[in-house]
């Protein structure tokens, strides 16, 4: 009987925390999109600023 009830409430969880990583990517993607640009020019200024 507890194996039975144990299966019921793994699959939903594990439904659930893929869901939440998907949307965690998601955002982490739509920001790059947004703000990769900006990213990208700190970072190379800032690794220019190392060389000198």
């Amino acid at each position: 009987m507890e194996k039975t009830t144990s299966q019921y409430i793994a699959l939903p969880a594990a439904l659930i925390a893929l869901g939440l990583g998907v949307m965690a990517a998601t955002a982490a993607f739509a920001g790059w999109l947004e703000h990769g640009s900006a990213i990208f020019l700190s970072l190379a200024e800032s690794g220019m600023a190392w060389c000198f």
